[in-house]
């Protein structure tokens, strides 16, 4: 399930949430101008992303059980640890858990979590070893993942849409270069993923131009972005080892709670951002026990 993971899925929840404008709630909290019942959507919408997540990764190894005894055989289905009738169950399960978690908070976040679910088996069975069309569909699994955070106001989506476009395009980054990771990998994709991440990092900056969002509480969160993350992918654009690129694959994926802090920030202010960053020293914790990758 990757437990390391699924806490970043939860700061794609935080981020959509403050950009829907609910940030201010927790301000009100502080200041007793409101009571916890109103997080109560949150709630809903942080196990909604549990269970999708979650789910998504175990079909992941249902789907790659064949390819992974020939070249993994220590993960869980081909090691015989884990039945694939069980596992395929379990991820069943969790998607259920998901859908029906979305659905507590409106139907339009219902729908988004069908759509989630969706996009996540037709990556697993599909698209994952398509050099184009599988980092788009694992984009759309996360940026669909913002917008769920944002279904905490349902009208505010057609307002921040577009926000999907920045987790598209770091995770299409993150996948291009992760296909290399068993044998190795191009060169050109390590280039690729580095020109995505730029425009990423320029991105999350360019938001200044929206009057709701500050650019400059964005500023030094994206600034940790980008030492976290560019070294790495330097690192494995010039020599594309599978080392290399296991490497950056989870220092991307971790970071992905860095990007969230960074947008989050700019729409809820500095201290929102440092509340979603949190999650970052919890999912390396968890990433040191379970594997990212």
């Amino acid at each position: 399930m990757r437990p390391a993971n699924i806490v970043t899925a939860w700061a794609d929840i935080l981020v959509g949430f403050a950009a829907s404008g609910s940030g201010i709630i927790f301000i009100q909290l502080i200041n007793g101008e409101a009571n916890f019942a109103l997080l109560i959507p949150l709630a809903w919408l942080l196990l909604a992303t549990t269970g999708l997540y979650g789910g998504g990764i175990v079909f992941n190894d249902v789907f790659d059980a064949e390819l992974d005894a020939k070249e993994r055989p220590n993960r869980a289905i081909p090691s015989g640890r884990v039945s694939l009738k069980n596992a395929t169950l379990l991820g069943s399960i969790l998607f259920g858990i998901g859908i029906g978690a979305a659905f507590q908070v409106s139907w339009v976040s219902g729908a988004i979590a069908i759509f989630i679910t969706l996009s996540a088996l037709v990556y697993n069975s599909l698209a994952k070893h398509h050099p184009f069309f599988g980092p788009l569909n694992m984009g759309l699994c996360r940026g669909s993942n913002l917008l769920l955070g944002v279904s905490a106001v349902p009208a505010i989506i057609g307002e921040r849409w577009y926000l999907t476009l920045i987790p598209v395009i770091y995770i299409a980054a993150i996948t291009a270069i992760s296909q290399g990771e068993v044998h190795g990998g191009k060169k050109i994709t390590g280039v690729l993923a580095l020109v995505l991440i730029a425009i990423v990092l320029t991105a999350v900056l360019a938001l200044g131009l929206l009057p709701e969002y500050t650019a400059i509480a964005a500023l030094p969160f994206a600034a940790l972005l980008a030492i976290r993350v560019l070294p790495n992918f330097v690192k494995a654009a010039r020599e594309p080892l599978p080392e290399n690129i296991r490497n950056a694959v989870k220092i991307g994926v971790l970071s992905l709670i860095v990007l969230d802090a960074t947008v989050a920030s700019g729409f809820a202010g500095l201290y929102y951002g440092l509340a979603v960053l949190i999650l970052l020293p919890i999912s390396m914790k968890l990433a040191q026990v379970f594997a990212v990758t």
